[in-house]
């Protein structure tokens, strides 16, 4: 994998330095608002501004990167983005925040497509994978080591804002230094939903309803944290711990899925994180259990989207693929826009255990669905099943980068 990722390493650290002074955004806006003592319905609002932004960018920014060129689009969005990361210290109101995660969604979905665009014109056949998976690896690294630049505002509450521009200045090198050749983006048309649906039903709503999972805890889970009484440097540690144990089980549960009848590892998924939010819901333990639990949520949750993909390619042909994948990336954005308001609204009504009480319900039920879909339907035989394949929840630009029959 190390030879592989030697031609896209300005892409990889670019990739590593952006989520690190990105990623931890949303845990410290949850935060500070919850702080600032706003409800958690407000809290909510603000992240479904950046997921709504995201989607937007997902299927909008194609044609200004194709229209000024990939390294002037990227310096465009991270200098965009920086501004607004410093923008939130100077500017303490809801209302603003609401339209900056917006344009951060925005920014940082077209980051995403210059980034997966140029690593899918570096791979071929024979090393797709290995660089798929050494931007996996930069990826979630970035975003669960930036965690601990929360502890910074411990003293300094701007301070991490700063640190934030900084680190996303800096991610503007490795690509303004690059010879890499532009690439030409590859224009990907998703499936429409009912076609989606009909082609796999436990694909799109596994997929949906994990984007709402994930989505409302990435919004909430700080909060959580906070209002059942932890400290501000055990929830760097706890939105860590999350990140690490999603990228540690997945590919253990991927292998399972591909020696067995998927549907029954996808359904196994959503079961035991119901059973950890019903644990982690309503009762107060000492932190590190609350720790321990969390990474457990982290490793299953984490895993639905890629398994829920790889499911619905058992369904589907070679050609269908990459249109399949890009919809249902779309499909976990809409589950990811409504996410947080559901959050909200379980923690409005019930407190903290409103937040596991809310996820917890919807991975019931998307078992439920998945164990109804395995009494209606035959399963695919394991030999016929496709290998399982780790993928970013990020833009429909991915669903090309997964291919692996795609020319140089």
């Amino acid at each position: 994998m190390l030879t592989s990722a030697l031609p896209v390493r300005a892409i990889l650290a670019a990739i590593f330095v952006l989520m690190a002074g990105s990623g931890f955004l949303s845990t410290l806006i949850a935060i500070r608002l919850e702080q600032d003592g706003q409800s958690a319905a407000i809290i909510g609002l603000v992240a479904t501004s950046y997921f709504a932004g995201l989607m937007i960018g997902s299927m909008r920014v194609e044609r200004l990167i194709a229209n000024i060129g990939h390294i002037r689009a990227f310096a465009a969005f991270v200098t965009v983005y920086s501004a607004s990361s410093l923008t939130y210290a100077i500017i303490d109101l809801p209302a603003v925040w609401v339209v900056l995660r917006l344009i951060d969604g925005f920014a940082m979905a077209g980051v995403f497509v210059c980034l997966e665009s140029w690593l899918n014109q570096q791979a071929s056949p024979a090393n797709r994978s290995s660089i798929l998976a050494a931007y996996m690896i930069a990826l979630y690294c970035g975003q669960a080591g930036g965690q601990f630049l929360l502890n910074l505002g411990d003293n300094a509450p701007d301070l991490p804002f700063m640190v934030s521009a900084i680190l996303l200045s800096i991610a503007l090198l490795p690509i303004l230094l690059t010879k890499m050749q532009q690439p030409v983006i590859e224009k990907t048309v998703p499936f429409s939903l009912k076609k989606l649906y009909k082609a796999s039903p436990l694909g799109i709503v596994g997929t949906l309803a994990t984007g709402a999972m994930l989505g409302a805890f990435y919004a909430l889970g700080a909060v959580y944290v906070q209002r059942i009484g932890m400290p501000l440097s055990q929830v760097a540690l706890f939105t860590f711990c999350v990140i690490a144990g999603g990228v540690v089980l997945q590919y253990p549960l991927g292998i399972l899925s591909d020696r067995f009848d998927r549907r029954q590892v996808v359904n196994a998924c959503f079961l035991i994180v119901g059973a950890i939010c019903a644990v982690m819901a309503p009762v107060p333990m000492p932190s590190f259990g609350t720790i321990v639990l969390g990474s457990l949520f982290g490793g299953f949750a984490f895993a639905l989207y890629p398994l829920c993909v790889a499911h619905s390619n058992d369904h589907l042909s070679e050609e269908e693929r990459i249109g399949a994948s890009s919809g249902l990336v779309l499909t976990y954005s809409l589950g990811a826009v409504a996410g947080p308001m559901i959050g909200s609204l379980g923690m409005g009504l019930l407190g903290p255990a409103g937040l596991f009480g809310v996820i917890g319900t919807m991975a019931i039920m998307g078992a439920m669905f998945g164990l109804w879909r395995t009494l209606a339907r035959a399963s695919v035989p394991a030999e016929e099943q496709q290998a399982f394949q780790s993928l970013p929840r990020t833009t429909p630009m991915a669903a090309v980068l997964e291919s692996e029959d795609l020319p140089d």
